[in-house]
């Protein structure tokens, strides 16, 4: 009887200097019947001349290899591309700058092949420093709490639930049950969010205990710019694509009004915070009208405003 083919899309922009390493790692995994999809977004580097010489290393392996070039449209533009090419009994997904351990897959299929009702198995993975992959700093599950729920839903919606895309396998078949059309928002980022709220809505996810995947953060990943205006940013587009990617889960009234409060409150607190440390009024009485209309005050949120109203208080408090 043959494997249960695994199908992994790997999006990919301007990753000529790192795509090697996450192609020999699907090269080296131990399970044998795989399908890698290679989505070019729009590169400007040597990326395409890079993923084409592992062409004939695919074909000796005898895993099906899928190239796919289209113009840059971001993150889910490109796991869109790779979902309508895919024919996997299971679906992985993994950042170009990433890799696998070489059991990851296997482990994976083995356990989700012997538990049918599962739709998402979740490793956990190293995260380790470019330039320095044999040395993990710490795993992804450190500081999450509740890896062990079944139900990863609400965790997720409050980012709190691991969010490393190659960490995850999904059942195909249980996937296409909430995507018939196999597209999910188009989000330039986020590409977790939409694919797993819908799979945790309805099934269960399991955590496999045992990190199987790298996940690789460079200096300035470690380093980000920390702007009132970036961090302000993100709010907007984290939320815009929580709030589609929630449209499209089909759920009961009731459920889809917390979550969708649950969203409200989260973004306006953060843009709450965001607004008291850059002094930001307008955005801190906006973000605490929300709060008070959602029903959702803390005592710190009147501190927050105050505070965004008032530098002195901020620099009486030393922030």
């Amino acid at each position: 009887m043959e494997k249960a083919l695994v199908s992994i899309i790997t999006p990919c922009y301007n990753g000529a200097a790192v795509i090697g390493r996450m192609i020999e790692s699907v090269l080296a995994q131990t399970y044998d019947n795989i399908e890698y999809i290679l989505v070019n977004d729009g590169s400007k580097d040597d990326t395409e001349r890079v993923v084409l010489s592992y062409r004939e290393r695919f074909e000796q392996r005898g895993y099906r290899f899928l190239y796919v070039k289209q113009e840059n449209g971001g993150l889910g533009a490109a796991i869109n591309a790779g979902l309508r090419v895919f024919t996997g009994d299971y679906l992985c997904w993994a950042d170009a700058d990433d890799f696998y351990a070489p059991t990851s897959v296997e482990k994976r299929v083995t356990w989700m092949e012997a538990h049918p009702d599962y739709g998402v198995i979740t490793s956990d993975a190293y995260i380790v420093k470019e330039g320095a992959v044999d040395q993990p700093i710490r795993t992804v599950s450190s500081g999450v709490p509740d890896n062990e729920n079944e139900a990863q839903f609400w965790n997720l919606l409050n980012g709190e639930s691991i969010f490393t895309p190659g960490a995850h396998m999904a059942r195909a078949s249980m996937f296409t049950e909430q995507y018939p059309d196999r597209q999910i928002y188009p989000a330039r980022r986020g590409q977790d969010w939409q694919l797993l709220l819908p799979m945790y809505y309805h099934y269960k996810r399991r955590f496999l205990n045992e990190p199987l995947f790298y996940y690789v953060v460079s200096d300035n990943s470690m380093s980000r710019d920390d702007s009132a205006e970036k961090a302000l940013f993100r709010c907007d587009e984290h939320e815009d694509i929580l709030r589609h990617t929630l449209a499209g889960i089909e759920m009961p009234a009731a459920d889809r009004e917390k979550a969708e409060r649950q969203v409200r409150v989260n973004y306006a607190r953060r843009r709450l915070s965001v607004a008291y440390r850059s002094g930001k009024k307008d955005v801190a009485a906006a973000a605490y009208r929300q709060l008070k209309q959602d029903r959702a005050l803390r005592g710190k949120d009147r501190v927050y405003l105050f505070g965004a109203k008032h530098p002195w208080l901020r620099r009486l408090a030393g922030k």
